[in-house]
């Protein structure tokens, strides 16, 4: 049994508005493995046991624990437990297309079913994939795709807008009220096809309770998971995660 002298990081978290407890327990041990306190390979404490340090549910740790599992950060082995990753994950996959297009398939076109817009502070997911301050302004865009009905990605798209020169066109891109596409079109539209450089990792995992409703899914069904960056100059402003089921068929990732 560990004790909170055990794991110094694994203090109590609160939800704070804009961010939900599963963020802030996310945020809490990702930051313990970037900083080293929780060594690469390092054997983590049971679900039941990260809760009880943290002063959150199991429902809480095993969610925080997926999207760690998705950003490469822990891995799981059965009959085992969870591990820190040996290494820090690398980028993959170079792209930036619109999500609207990469999920069209055979003249058949993915259209926007549902849209929120939040202001919120950054999380740590924002601020350490685009080199923000922790609790910095951010925009949140959440959206699900669909194609002839059925879901087939679920966005969750956030863009800085202390961190890129000639923010006018991008706070214009955030507030358009005619427009019904993902934030990554808006901006393409607002800034142009060449506004910038994009990494896109990829990663799979089981969809988890929250996401799998707005998917049509049950909580333990495998995903995609795509973590798209984009850089504009030397500062990355835009960052997204979107989650795929396996009815979106196969994807077409065009390259820049």
């Amino acid at each position: 049994m560990y004790s909170p002298g055990d794991f110094p990081w694994a203090q109590p978290v609160q939800a704070t508005p804009g961010v939900p407890l599963r963020v802030a327990a996310y945020s809490r041990i990702s930051e313990a493995i970037r900083d080293g306190q929780l060594a690469p390979g390092a054997l983590l404490p049971t679900e039941s046991e990260l809760g009880q340090l943290m002063s959150v549910s199991r429902t809480v740790v095993r969610e925080a624990l997926m999207l760690l599992e998705e950003d490469g950060l822990v891995r799981a082995r059965r009959g085992v437990g969870r591990f820190v990753s040996p290494s820090l994950p690398r980028i993959g996959i170079e792209r930036v297309h619109p999500y609207e297009d990469v999920f069209s398939h055979e003249g058949r076109p993915a259209e926007l079913v549902s849209q929120t817009i939040a202001h919120q502070p950054a999380s740590d997911f924002v601020s350490q994939r685009i080199g923000l301050a922790n609790g910095a302004a951010s925009i949140l865009f959440e959206s699900v795709l669909a194609r002839a009905g059925e879901p087939v990605a679920h966005l969750q798209e956030h863009v800085a807008l202390s961190s890129v020169e000639g923010p006018e066109a991008i706070i214009a891109a955030t507030t358009e009220t005619e427009s019904e596409s993902t934030l990554l079109a808006r901006l393409i539209r607002a800034l142009g096809p060449g506004f910038g450089r994009g990494t896109c990792e990829i990663s799979a995992a089981p969809v988890g309770a929250t996401r799998a409703e707005p998917l049509a899914l049950a909580a333990d069904d495998p995903v995609l998971v795509l973590t798209q960056t984009v850089a504009r100059g030397n500062a990355g402003f835009y960052l997204s995660k979107c989650v795929v089921p396996a009815r979106a068929g196969h994807l077409t990732l065009k390259q820049t």
